[in-house]
């Protein structure tokens, strides 16, 4: 029997190229995939991409077609990665808004692995008071280990190992969490936000 098809999506939200924080999500997403084992299935998104996009959902309540195929893509992911650089002790603004367009209801369930990126380890505490009551506000199943990774990790006489030991850990929980999981059908349609359902019946 054919095993099911399980796709991992990471949402990046780094905003330089190259991004470390791309990188992080690059790792994570390529470990859980292989502890996932086959059939598993990755899709990156760059919110760079798509700040134009967010924005206008903002104020206007209707997603662009890059922004709705991102958002169906998360909605109907078996398991997320969400990557966001640290700005001011907290997640970064492209980051949160997208999170403020997704469906409230989308990501309920859903294993998520949080991480992070940063110029010092100080930052690492934005894991646990802001990006995880994000995702439990959000309803999701955020797994046990959160990753952060600082500057000095990815240089020579960095961390370079004990980043790479907190990579494997999480990324091996969120196959864990995907393995508990039945895969979601390739057919369910995406997921309408209620602004943007009401929106188009007053155009009507």
């Amino acid at each position: 029997m054919t095993p099911p098809v399980r796709r991992i999506v990471a949402v990046s939200a780094g905003v330089s190229q190259p991004s470390s924080t791309r990188l992080l999500a690059d790792r994570l997403t390529g470990r859980a995939a292989e502890r996932a084992g086959d059939g598993t299935t990755v899709e990156v998104i760059e919110l760079r991409d798509l700040a134009t996009e967010i924005a206008h959902n903002l104020v206007t309540g209707f997603a662009g077609p890059k922004l709705r195929a991102a958002l169906d893509a998360v909605a109907a992911a078996d398991g997320l990665v969400a990557v966001t650089p640290i700005f001011s002790a907290s997640y970064s603004g492209l980051f949160k808004s997208f999170f403020d367009v997704l469906d409230r209801d989308a990501l309920t369930g859903t294993p998520v692995l949080i991480a992070a990126t940063g110029g010092t380890a100080r930052h690492s505490l934005a894991l646990e008071h802001a990006l995880r009551p994000l995702f439990a506000h959000l309803r999701a199943a955020v797994v046990p280990t959160a990753v952060f990774a600082a500057s000095e990790d990815w240089g020579p006489g960095g961390d370079a190992e004990g980043l790479a030991s907190r990579i494997s850990r999480a990324a091996g929980e969120l196959a864990d969490a995907l393995a508990g999981r039945p895969a979601r059908g390739r057919g369910e349609p995406g997921l309408v936000p209620f602004a943007e359902q009401l929106a188009a019946l007053n155009a009507a």
